[in-house]
């Protein structure tokens, strides 16, 4: 197995049906006003950094770091092809968007993920990688459907 992570561009064919998906499944699951899932353009916007994991040439995953001003940043859509759960690819993902916050100077990562049974591989993750649960942070309100996490760089 060759992964390969990546900067990409979101509206690639193959990222944006990664993203739809993402999105498709969030609304699927989830009330309209809990998901905070970036669409493609969403993804493209400025002070968007995002990137891409390959397994020899296949799409393995997806995950964005939002600049929120102050030396903070927030991670953002997470994803996994289910063909590569448990092979690593988020978290080698995760270290990516670290190790590229260090080099920016970014001080904290901050993320919004579901608190739902569904959810419970991504805050175990997260966990695993230093974060901690924290409170809502902006632009975020309480929601009994969220998880917020920080960590400190």
């Amino acid at each position: 197995m060759t992964l390969e992570i990546r900067p990409d561009d979101p509206s690639s064919p193959a990222v944006r049906a990664l993203v739809t998906a993402h999105l498709a499944g969030m609304f699927a699951n989830t009330p309209a006003e809990s998901v905070h899932a970036l669409d493609v353009d969403g993804l493209a916007a400025d002070g968007i950094r995002m990137w891409s994991a390959w397994i020899d040439g296949d799409l393995a995953g997806i995950g964005a770091c939002k600049d929120l001003g102050a030396d903070r940043a927030e991670l953002k859509s997470m994803r996994v092809v289910d063909a590569f759960l448990g092979r690593g690819v988020g978290r080698a993902i995760l270290r990516r968007i670290v190790d590229d916050a260090r080099e920016r100077g970014i001080d904290s990562l901050w993320l919004e993920t579901g608190s739902t049974d569904d959810f419970v591989p991504a805050r175990r993750l997260y966990l695993s990688e230093g974060f901690e649960e924290c409170g809502p942070f902006p632009p975020y309100a309480a929601d009994p459907l969220s998880t917020f996490m920080t960590r400190r760089l």
